[in-house]
């Protein structure tokens, strides 16, 4: 299977079949693109031989030659099977290998259950490495075209079916930021903003660093965090669900970002304010209830609400361990666990790897 640069006719419809089409992601995105060549990367937008394409970020090692490749999410897809996937993946790395590339690493989202993609991608000489995304899995809320909010909403978990409908008799609003509103309005439930994004998405930043403070978890640069969001909400990518008390100029709660791709809206971050779960102890379940209707009303197949696994701890979370509450909290909107293959690499210059890694890490000492 031959590999090759896009053409001109191929990087014009690039999201659509990259990220809008079913099983895409936004990580394989000319927005991700081009975010991540702003920090050193240098992207490859590839095609193969079967129709397939890929984002590949490459990096060539500081003082020597030889490079790295990762492909975010990728190769996604476009219709093939677990088999096929792996194919593609393989050739896709031979090609970057025949290129001076000595280690090239993905991590596409493939139900485990597909044992297919890894029996392939092993085969080859591919294998099983630590995340590079926060999660290897996901808790999944299948919707399908017959889902209806009513019904949805019935297969709540009573007591966060409780918290939802009293934040909404407290007035809790819920501001949209979304550059595919339609043109008849944000819709029910939901209210335009009344301020433009950046400063919104700014301010999220600041309650995540609170929230993470809280839950023992930490961020990059604010200008790296808040830079990627509003270039994704700008590319229609990103929808930024933000709860305030009392209308859009209200006392801001808590936060929301979902990834709208690959027929499923994803929930990316969240986050309210400590203060806000005394006030307000449903901000969060509405946030997360109104992302779910959006879902639906767009007509995804699926709404993903996110990991809950660390480093150290991929299996599905049990009673005692740390993030055993907030998969309990997704469960209660009737998310199940869904098991995902993981992040895989494949050696081809060993030499060359570890002369990389060690100029790296040199490089960054002298650097600091």
């Amino acid at each position: 299977m031959n590999v090759r640069d896009a053409d001109a006719a191929a990087i014009a419809d690039w999201d659509a079949v990259t990220v809008d089409a079913p099983g895409g992601h936004v990580y394989q995105s000319r927005a991700w693109a081009a975010h991540r060549a702003a920090s050193g990367w240098t992207p490859r937008l590839l095609v193969s031989d079967d129709g397939g394409r890929a984002l590949a970020l490459t990096r060539r090692w500081s003082l020597i030659g030889g490079g790295s490749a990762y492909l975010p999410r990728g190769p996604v897809p476009m219709g093939a099977d677990a088999a096929m996937l792996g194919e593609r993946l393989v050739a896709i790395g031979d090609a970057l290998a025949g290129e001076g590339v000595d280690v090239v690493a993905a991590d596409p989202e493939v139900p485990a259950t597909e044992t297919a993609f890894r029996t392939a991608i092993e085969a080859a000489g591919f294998s099983a490495i630590e995340e590079i995304q926060p999660s290897r899995h996901r808790v999944s809320l299948p919707l399908g075209a017959e889902a209806d909010e009513p019904t949805m909403f019935d297969g709540i978990a009573k007591s966060t079916r409780q918290r939802i409908r009293a934040a909404e008799s407290a007035d809790v609003t819920v501001v949209r930021h979304d550059a595919r509103t339609a043109p008849e309005g944000v819709g029910e439930g939901f209210v335009l903003p009344a301020e433009p994004p950046d400063g919104a998405l700014d301010r999220f930043y600041d309650l995540l660093l609170e929230t993470g403070e809280r839950r023992h978890f930490t961020f990059g640069p604010r200008a790296g965090f808040v830079g990627w969001w509003r270039a994704a909400l700008g590319a229609g990518h990103l929808v930024y669900l933000e709860a305030r008390a009392g209308g859009a100029y209200g006392e801001p709660l808590a936060g929301l970002i979902l990834y709208r791709h690959g027929g499923r809206l994803s929930t990316v971050h969240s986050g309210d304010h400590a203060a806000a779960r005394t006030t307000h102890p449903g901000a969060l379940h509405l946030l997360r209830w109104r992302a779910i209707e959006l879902a639906i009303r767009e007509g995804c197949a699926e709404m993903d609400l996110g990991g809950v696994d660390v480093a150290g701890a991929r299996g599905e979370p049990h009673e005692g361990d740390p993030l055993y509450g907030l998969y309990q909290h997704k469960r209660s909107f009737g998310g199940r666990w869904l098991e995902l293959t993981g992040a895989h690499e494949r050696v081809y210059d060993a030499r060359g790897y570890r002369a990389g890694r060690l100029t790296g890490r040199a490089t960054r000492m002298l650097g600091r």
